[in-house]
């Protein structure tokens, strides 16, 4: 732990940080393991996902309002039909080229829900156009396609043979069904013909593709497309769209947008023809009735001269027809306009209120003809958003409340107009009839073959104009040019934009130096158990760690033997090393020194560290007895196989005729020095034997015989025995395993030296992870050894996580 009186602050900051690095690099095999198994599972990733391109069309949306009529359509730009449909909004535009019903017409125009794949590839690509035969739809049943899909999967194989014959089988059902190339055929949802692609062709290097097509559903695939589909304006001022799609076929996702525009022209070209059309079924229906009006007055005019024998009457009133020509003229005006508002009137009362008006017929009325314009604008954009939504759109109701009021406006500008031109037209008659009474000598014949005339030439006139009319209109639907104009025909990227291979490699890189340290944090997070010695000296700095005992496997042998050049056995030298400053306090003694062994519960492996503390102690040359004080469960037999069978200490303790020198017996270790007193019969009431006062005369007896007693007592949670005898003991060591104890029973250690049930308590810490030792991670105990391979230590880290 740092020193709290630590004056320069960094510097504990410092050693706090690479103490939290150690902790993690330790665990170094891990890492590039981790690393490795990533890295290696990226690039699989990479080499079996198809990869995506991105594919670019441009399109600049032409404004219909802001561009003049060229010079050569100037001479009927009157007519309001080269305009067509203005653009009220660029964003209106782009919901038209994201609506459902332009992508439904594009998969159908491509029969993209018919898709081919190589099923011999690792990846299944798509053939798209490379496939050997396609398939053509000649009826399909969606709601059988969408129960077969759900049922038994749409994925057919395809095999052909020499003769012509076609097995289409089912992946997942297995059914077969037979059929010809170039003929009907017939499968659970659809009627098909299977044709050969003249177009294929098959390098010498490639193989026949094993071809398996897939039919989906017409929604499933226009939602995946519309999903897909980005269209983006590049400038809010501007009128340029750029229109992307991602997919794995390049060639396919160039079809699309290029047929997606197509499909959006041929929308915009019908719109734009669809008031020419309603105009010329207007024009068509007044022809054919002006035709008959000016039959009629024709032949009253050749009924009128036959029966009053007129040959040239204009010869006699000469002059008095140059004094009224100006009059007629503007009288023949009004009543041609008079003839045309009473016309559209009547068209206005008659129409249902949902069709288009007739635009600019030849009616002088300016604010009329706008507010016809406007009317037809308005109607157009309605039936466009219609063709995508329904009566209960907002927009749909409001421009439904706007048509009608426009509507209004126009039947009483109508109305207005024709009572203003019956009012010049009675002022005309007014001033008619005083010049008709100065030439009150011309023959009343003349003025009404005057009258006659008069409404044949207005008839004619009239009759002219709409001719004139209907070849302009014809004119028009002819020379249509589409809404949008191609800036860049659709294209895609060179390189595919996923899976990117540095991006994917970097985050196989980083997700495996990731998940080992996650593994690590969180296993040392949720961790209750002491693994290392800084566990302990977090926990208390009263009792000291005097050894580290390694972990090792019982194919290399637990015990150590003479002249053990083991780690083993090395760490137990270190632990000896380490005794020796904490016996000085019993230097006093003449006689020898009585070590306790002692644990918090049973499997920590106190009985390992009595007996090769012993055996360490006796291969310096010093007389060592090991001593069985666990009386209730002996587990000395692990390292001396008949110590059960023997006579020990709980028969000494219970009977006093047995001498002390006849119980000590000779270890099967090959060291003289190490002598072994078992526990001996288990007894009913081990507590009591230790109460007795020949306890203590035992030790003191053993302690004249010997240079070191090693006791292996009981576990100190379990059972009070130890607590009994601790006080012959000169030193306790209390032993920990790392991995195995719980951190909270260190406090059972801390509290029992606190009240003094055990002293001169030292822990030892067994069954220490090579990762967790404090020194040896860094330097290991195998100094003199030969050093092992790279691959060896790499495996003995991994395997002691």
């Amino acid at each position: 732990m740092a020193q709290t009186n630590y004056n320069n602050r960094p510097k504990e900051e410092e050693i706090d940080l690479r103490e939290e690095l150690e902790r993690y690099l330790k665990h170094w095999p891990w890492f590039v393991l981790g690393v490795l198994i990533c890295v290696i599972l990226a690039f699989s990733y990479l080499k079996l996902t198809t990869p995506t391109f991105h594919t670019i069309a441009s399109i600049i949306i032409k404004d219909e309002k802001s561009k003049s009529p060229s010079s050569e359509m100037a001479a009927f730009a009157d007519l309001g039909l080269l305009g067509g449909m203005g653009t009220n909004s660029i964003e209106n535009e782009i919901g038209i080229l994201k609506s459902k019903r332009m992508m439904t017409d594009v998969v159908k125009a491509l029969n993209l829900n018919v898709i081919y794949l190589d099923g011999n590839a690792v990846k299944s690509p798509e053939l798209y156009s490379k496939s050997p035969y396609f398939i053509e739809v000649l009826k399909m049943d969606e709601n059988r396609l969408k129960t077969y899909v759900k049922s038994v999967g749409s994925q057919f194989d395809i095999q052909s043979n020499e003769n012509g014959k076609v097995l289409l089988t089912n992946i997942e059902s297995e059914e077969v069904f037979e059929g010809k190339i170039g003929q009907p055929m017939e499968i659970p949802f659809a009627d098909i013909i299977l044709v050969e692609n003249a177009d294929f062709v098959l390098n010498e290097e490639e193989e026949m593709p094993d071809l398996n097509v897939k039919f989906s559903t017409l929604e499933a695939v226009v939602s995946n497309y519309r999903t897909k589909l980005q269209i983006n304006l590049t400038d809010k001022n501007s009128s340029l769209i750029e229109l992307g799609l991602d997919d794995s076929v390049k060639e396919k996702a160039q079809d699309i947008l290029d047929q997606l525009i197509y499909e959006y022209n041929r929308d915009a070209i019908e719109d734009k023809n669809l008031v020419a059309r309603n105009t010329a079924e207007f024009i068509d229906e007044r022809l054919q009735i002006i035709n008959g009006e000016l039959d009629s007055v024709e032949t009253g005019k050749e009924e009128f001269k036959e029966a009053n024998r007129l040959t040239d009457i204009e010869a006699e009133s000469e002059m008095f027809i140059e004094n009224v020509s100006d009059y007629n003229k503007r009288e023949q005006e009004i009543g041609t306009q008079l003839e045309l508002v009473n016309t559209m009137i009547s068209y206005l009362n008659s129409d249902s209120g949902s069709d288009l008006l007739p635009a600019n017929l030849g009616i002088e009325e300016k604010s009329v003809n706008s507010s016809i314009e406007e009317y037809n604008n308005l109607v157009l954009e309605r039936n466009r958003i219609l063709s995508g939504s329904t009566e209960k759109n907002p927009i749909v109701k409001r421009l439904n409340s706007q048509i009608d009021q426009i509507r209004g406006n126009v039947l009483a500008s109508f109305e207005r107009l024709r009572s203003n031109l019956r009012v010049s037209q009675q002022e005309l008659e007014r001033q008619g009839s005083v010049i008709n009474s100065k030439i009150s000598a011309v023959p009343a014949k003349e003025r009404q073959y005057r009258g006659i005339e008069r409404q044949q030439n207005i008839k004619e006139s009239l009759y002219l104009f709409l001719l004139q009319k209907r070849e302009e209109n014809s004119l028009s639907l002819a020379v249509t040019a589409p809404k949008a104009k191609i800036v860049d025909r659709a294209y895609s990227s060179v390189a595919p934009i996923s899976p990117k291979p540095k991006i994917i490699l970097l985050a196989g890189l980083i997700l495996g130096l990731l998940i080992p340290f996650l593994i690590i944090y969180l296993k040392g997070l949720l961790s209750n158990k002491v693994k290392s010695r800084e566990d302990i000296e977090k926990i208390t700095s009263d009792i000291p760690v005097v050894g580290e005992i390694p972990s090792v496997s019982k194919k290399d042998g637990e015990m150590i033997l003479k002249n053990d050049r083991s780690v083993l056995a090395e760490s137990f030298r270190i632990l000896h090393t380490n005794l020796q400053y904490l016996i000085v306090n019993t230097a006093d003694k003449r006689q020898g020194n009585t070590i306790f062994v002692t644990s918090t519960v049973k499997g920590e492996g106190k009985t390992l560290v009595s007996f090769n503390l012993a055996a360490t102690l006796a291969n310096t040359n010093k007389k060592v007895l090991l001593v069985g004080a666990d009386l209730r469960n002996p587990q000395l037999q692990r390292f001396e196989a008949d110590a059960r069978e023997h006579i020990g200490v709980s028969d000494y303790l219970a009977n006093d005729n047995l001498k002390l020198q006849d119980l000590i017996r000779q270890t099967n270790v090959d060291n003289p020095n190490l002598e072994l007193l078992p526990s001996g019969t288990i007894p009913p009431n081990p507590s009591e034997l230790w109460r007795r006062e020949k306890t203590g005369e035992m030790f003191k007896q053993l302690e004249a015989m010997y240079d070191y007693v090693i006791v292996d007592t009981a576990p100190s949670l379990l059972v009070t025995d130890t607590f009994l005898i601790n006080k012959w003991a000169d030193l306790t060591l209390y032993v920990v395993r790392a991995g195995y104890t719980e951190k909270k029973l260190l406090n059972f250690a801390v509290d029992s030296k606190n009240d003094g049930k055990l002293h001169d308590v030292s822990f030892v810490l067994n069954d220490v992870k090579w990762a967790n030792f404090g020194y040896g991670n860094k330097y290991g105990y195998a100094y003199g050894e030969e050093e092992k391979s790279f691959l060896t230590r790499l495996r003995n880290k991994a395997a002691i996580w």
